[in-house]
């Protein structure tokens, strides 16, 4: 009995069985390693009953039954999962071809016989199955943890090959044969699976791509809300300064009066008037991230006639960051204010009514303000197609997600509703 078809048949299994064992993702204690090599012991059992006491002309007929299934059922066991430790093996199986090719792509070169393919196939498998763990593995491993949908995708190619394999050319001679469609089977499959991988990948990238854009909107949107703040801060302090230089006004506006200049001392009031204004930050709560954002908003409404009603009591301390409480507030009022706006160059009122209030360590808003009878919901979000806008939407959500917060957006009777619980 020549040696080296044996040798290589049990080098094969043992390839197959450690690169099936590298693309399962167990966590590996000392019970379940002892399980698996009795497991591996009992398969080798198997096979040898089956080489020396059976047929040795039928084992790789009989190759699934005696180490297929039953190493796909061990891993099942220690992986505590079906669908993944069955893929693994068929993917395993598929790359045990890699070293039958090369292996046969040395006989064509060299005109060698089968001894010269057993021995390259022996030759090459440790070097590929070392390749195989440490570069291909651990990308295997991580597709166990995407969705079912996912895996099926993945282990679909690899299923079809191996059923390809046993029906045309272990248990018929299609393929020797030449059969037209089971010569032209495998190809059409790579195709189908390029152009899926194609679409797909097309399809991620894109995702990918949006997901940028959305990410960079958010920023921008972030550092606005941070330069809002540290300009009202700064108008703030000059408005402090002013309250604090109010004598040295005083004293000019004295001299003007006493040597009657009434005219430069009226201009004088009403410019010191104005720049007051324009600075003042009005407290609507003791939270005073949140009286920025109000103070600007509220100014912006009136500069454009529209009514602007905050009803606020939010403390100092919240639980949630400053910066995620202005941007959340900035993209709410951002997008009321749009909406009333639109409604002003309709010929109709705009409202804004704003409530917002912390009870049991939660924050509870509610925007209020005038909107159109066009507005369009996708699972209960608002969307729109214009250029630019929606993306506030998608940042309050985001928000209160990261929080496990609930939002709720509503329109009806010419209002349109925003609720969020944090």
């Amino acid at each position: 009995m020549n040696s080296v078809p044996l040798i290589n048949l049990i080098s094969v299994g043992v390839f197959g069985i450690i690169l099936s064992t590298a693309f399962c993702d167990i966590f590996w204690t000392r019970k379940k390693a002892l399980v698996m090599l009795g497991g591996i012991a009992v398969i080798f059992l198997f096979q040898g009953i089956v080489y020396f006491g059976v047929d040795a002309d039928i084992i790789e007929e009989i190759y699934p039954l005696i180490t297929h299934i039953p190493l796909a059922v061990l891993l099942c066991i220690l992986n505590r999962k079906c669908l993944w430790p069955t893929i693994s093996v068929l993917t395993a199986y598929l790359c045990c071809q890699i070293r039958r090719w090369l292996a046969m792509l040395i006989v064509t070169v060299f005109a060698g016989g089968s001894v010269m393919q057993d021995i390259a196939e022996l030759v090459m498998t440790l070097p590929i199955l070392l390749i195989l763990i440490r570069f291909i593995s651990p990308a295997v491993r991580s597709i166990s943890h995407y969705p079912v949908s996912m895996q099926l995708q993945f282990g679909l190619v690899p299923a079809l090959y191996y059923g390809f394999d046993y029906l045309t050319r272990i248990y018929t001679n299609l393929l020797l044969d030449g059969v037209l469609i089971a010569v032209e089977f495998m190809p059409f499959v790579c195709s189908v699976a390029y152009l899926l991988f194609v679409a797909y990948t097309s399809e991620a990238q894109q995702s990918r791509s949006r997901l940028e854009q959305t990410h960079a909107i958010l920023n921008l949107q972030i550092e606005q809300a941070v330069r809002e703040i540290a300009a009202l801060r700064e108008s703030q302090e000059k408005t402090s300064i002013y309250r604090h230089d109010m004598r040295h006004h005083m004293q000019y506006l004295s001299a003007c009066i006493e040597n009657g200049q009434f005219g430069q001392a009226l201009a004088y009031i009403q410019g010191i008037c104005s720049e007051i204004e324009a600075n003042e930050v009005t407290v609507f709560c003791e939270n005073e991230a949140a009286n920025l954002i109000f103070s600007t908003f509220a100014r912006r409404a009136r500069e454009n006639g529209i009514l602007m009603q905050v009803q606020a009591r939010i403390p100092r301390l919240i639980p949630m960051s400053e910066m995620d409480l202005c941007v959340l507030l900035s993209n709410a009022l951002e997008n009321a204010l749009h909406a009333c706006i639109d409604q002003r160059k309709r010929g109709r009122a705009g409202v804004i009514e704003v409530s917002v209030y912390d009870r049991r360590e939660k924050l509870f808003l509610q925007i209020i303000n005038s909107c159109g009878e066009d507005v369009t919901f996708v699972k209960g979000i608002p969307v729109t197609n214009k250029s630019g806008h929606g993306i506030g939407v998608r940042s309050i959500c985001a928000i209160v997600e990261q929080y496990d917060g609930i939002y709720t957006f509503l329109a009806e009777d010419g209002q349109f509703i925003l609720r969020i619980s944090i």
